[in-house]
């Protein structure tokens, strides 16, 4: 029966379970972990102090402009430059017959991904492996010029055959024999196919992702300063300075000490930066062989020619009993990568981990074509196996005739199923609970097409996400000064994130310092040790070194305390026995027993106390990460409303409840969340990378053909955090929250679409084309 009573909870887009009244200014000042703390660099950021690659001033500079390839496929033949250099102002046109040395081996081009293959070396030769490649950098005095030559530049090529289609592409499937240091082959329990055949209940279909790319707001940009003698400072779009920094040095013959990478602000990544991209690479060879400044920019279109999520088919087989309860779970994906590289992702793993089933299993290939290679994107392999995974889940559910949340609780596993491990911590039930309640899932009513609210269709989905809670070696510094200002830095990124703003949380939180008083330093090779910034473990990795190195601090404090007169810290044996708030120092049996943090370090006559810290999960800590699984979860409710003559779908609400640990800032945590969730949506229903076949090339390269979610496309988002307390995932207690929110959340789109027009469509994104040709199901 339909239901045409209005569903929807009045509109609130500001409020968030997530969210706490914000502290004013002068509760600001002495904030720690777990407040809501606005974030510390926002000012830079809205007024332009903070300067990104593209930005620094540097004097006598050229200007770089790319040409890139006309074909997908070939060979230069040669180059038609005498226009291009005629253009006045125009110094140099650099091309693989005039670069400068660099290194021949491809093992000097590996970078952190190290994704085995051959590594895309900028200028290298005259053999075109993908359409958009640069062939050719216009070097001149102002950019128009370099523009304007670039435009003139002739090139010729030789054709070969080339393939783009990725349908065509299964037909060269493989499993490579060396494998990304990344990717963890699916495990085998029971006999899958077996209790498949003999299941009472039976799904096999086949669900598909398209590629789509990055597009971060900042594009990727090189700033070079030539100091001469080879030194050089590097403005770089990345994620990780001092990997670039290994690369540069490695790849082009500079010493690594002559070497400084920085990325104090990073205009979004979402994975396009986890590796150094070709404009680095031109920048740094003109400046080689130059022997001045560089500026590279690519442009929009050009962000269309390097890292983009790879596409994905993806075959589901599900075998349950009349209940619900799964008897069997096997997977068999596909992804693209490149000819010249072997990208790999976890895609199957994910649903083989998460539900229980006596009888579970899966394949994976990668099917190689010409363009270049497929890279991590939010969540790479989570976001796009979990997803698929979810619409069948979802899909079972209702040949089960269950609800759809209650089958994931039917099939909930306590422990890692795949690799039989139990979690550190899990509190995906609760997860399920809070979100239902705060999201009115009761009142569901479960038939498709059954909820309608005038001329639209109503549609209400659920699906369970998943991500990997990850800890890395990282250093930290800490730096306090006598009149009380502290310092903390590492060479760790902040993309976005809110790196700046948790970290002086953490170093506020151990101190007891204000805010005010605390500057924080990233994005320098020069800093302390981090990896790139991604999979999420940046807090917890950065805010463990963080507090540590002020940990350090607190110790010489200490015992620097001696010194104050009538000692009044007399009997405290550790730092455990103090109390560190609002620039105090004080015992914790007796707190009238203080002393100012200033006063100490005058009283021993200190002017700085300067300690650097490594946090590491040490041999007993990589033990144990064998022993445990440690994951985020989390459970999407979605609300979609569908015209029913048009079918043009409209998400009007999303319920995200996180089960993530402990929480540093809930204000930025939510911020996370709500991206993840806003590009899911994108994921379900805009955004797409078409291919031309016949030219070899992606057609929708610029932001007016390729379609991410828009202010019109976004309502309302509810975002709530789980309490799950967690003292064995990372020393902090945190999990990362960079990628869980896209994961799972074009999975509930896609359901609540199913459950709004009874129409199952397995292919994301969900345009109105597919939804047109798909028959509402019997």
């Amino acid at each position: 029966m339909r239901s045409n009573r209005p569903l929807q909870a009045p509109r609130n887009p500001r409020s968030t379970s997530a969210s706490r009244k914000e502290p004013d200014m002068a509760t600001q000042m002495k904030v720690g972990i777990g407040t809501p703390l606005s974030r510390v660099d926002g000012r830079d950021k809205v007024t332009g102090a903070a300067k990104y690659a593209a930005e620094y001033v540097v004097p006598n500079m050229l200007y770089g402009v790319i040409v890139s390839s006309a074909i997908a496929k070939g060979k230069i033949t040669g180059f038609d430059d005498a226009a291009a250099r005629s253009v006045p102002g125009v110094v140099e046109i650099l091309s693989h017959e005039n670069r400068p040395k660099e290194a021949w081996f491809d093992h000097s081009y590996k970078d952190e991904l190290n994704i085995p293959g051959e590594p895309f070396k900028a200028l290298h030769d005259e053999t075109i492996m993908f359409s958009g490649q640069p062939v050719a950098l216009v070097l001149a005095e102002t950019f128009e010029a370099a523009r304007y030559a670039a435009s003139l530049l002739g090139v010729q090529y030789e054709n070969e055959a080339h393939n783009i289609d990725f349908e065509a592409s299964l037909e060269e499937k493989f499993l490579p024999k060396k494998k990304r240091n990344t990717y963890h082959p699916p495990k085998t329990r029971g006999e899958p196919d077996t209790a498949f055949k003999a299941s009472a209940l039976q799904l096999s279909e086949t669900y598909h992702l398209a590629p789509e790319h990055h597009n971060p707001m900042e594009m990727h940009a090189s700033t070079v300063e030539w100091h001469g003698d080879g030194k050089l400072t590097v403005y770089d779009k990345t994620q990780g300075s001092q990997g670039v920094q290994a690369y540069i040095a490695s790849a082009f013959g500079f010493s690594k000490k002559d070497v400084r990478v920085v990325n104090a602000y990073v205009g979004g990544g979402f994975g396009s930066g986890l590796r150094p991209q070709y404009q680095v690479q031109l920048a740094v060879l003109a400046a080689k062989k130059l022997e001045r400044s560089v500026r590279v920019v690519m442009t929009r279109q050009q962000m269309f020619t390097h890292a983009h999520r790879p596409e994905c088919t993806y075959g589901i087989k599900l075998g349950a009993e009349t209940t619900g309860m799964f008897t069997s779970i096997y997977g068999d994906a596909t992804t693209s990568t490149s000819r010249f590289e072997n990208n790999m992702e976890d895609i199957v793993t994910w649903g083989i981990m998460n539900y229980a089933s006596p009888n579970a299993g899966g394949e994976y290939t990668i099917a190689p074509r010409d363009t270049y290679t497929s890279a991590d994107m939010r969540a790479p392999g989570a976001a796009t196996g979990m997803a698929l995974f979810e619409i069948a889940v979802d899909e079972m559910a209702y040949k089960a005739k269950v609800d759809p949340l209650e089958f994931r609780m039917i099939n909930y596993s306590e422990i890692d199923a795949m690799n039989e491990l139990p979690f550190t911590s899990k509190a995906l039930r609760e997860a399920y609970r809070e979100g239902a309640e705060k999201f009115g899932w009761s009142k569901r009513t479960p038939e498709p097409r059954s909820m309608t609210e005038g001329k639209e269709l109503i549609g209400w989905g659920v699906a369970t996400g998943m991500w990997d809670a990850q800890f890395s070696k990282t250093a930290a510094s800490a730096k306090l000064t006598a009149n009380g200002h502290l310092e903390v830095a590492t060479a760790a990124s902040d993309i976005g994130t809110g790196t700046y703003t948790v970290l002086t949380q953490v170093a506020a939180d151990t101190l007891g310092l204000p805010v005010d008083q605390i500057t924080a330093k990233l994005g320098d090779s020069d800093l302390p040790t981090s990896p790139v910034e991604g999979g999420s473990w940046g807090a917890a990795s950065g805010g463990a070194a963080v507090q540590l190195a002020c940990q350090a601090v607190a110790k010489k404090l200490l015992k620097a305390a001696d010194k104050v007169e009538n000692r009044p810290l007399w009997g405290a044996k550790s730092i455990g026995d103090i109390e560190f708030a609002d620039g105090h120092m004080s015992l914790k049996s007796d707190v009238t027993k203080r002393v100012s943090i200033t006063d100490v370090m005058r009283a021993a006559d200190l002017t700085v106390i300067e300690e650097e810290e490594t946090a590491s999960p040490g041999i007993s800590g990589m033990i144990s990460m064998m022993q445990k699984a440690r994951n985020t979860h989390s459970a999407v409710f979605v609300e979609v409303k569908v015209d029913e003559e048009l079918d043009v779908v409209r998400v009007t609400r999303v319920v995200n409840a996180v089960a993530a640990g402990r929480i540093i800032n809930p204000k930025t945590a939510r911020s996370q969340i709500l991206g993840g969730v806003v590009m899911g949506i994108g994921m379900a229903l805009h955004e797409e990378t078409f291919a031309d076949v016949k030219m070899g090339r992606w057609i929708n390269h610029n932001y007016a053909e390729y379609h991410v979610p828009a202010n019109a496309d976004i309502q309302d988002i509810e975002v709530i955090f789980v309490d799950e307390p967690d003292p064995e995932v990372t020393p902090l207690g945190v999990k990362g929250l960079g990628e869980i929110g896209i994961v799972g959340t074009a999975a509930a789109v896609a359901n609540a679409i199913y459950h709004a027009t009874g129409k199952r469509v397995r292919s994301l994104p969900i345009t109105i084309d597919k939804l047109l040709e798909t028959e509402v199901s019997a």
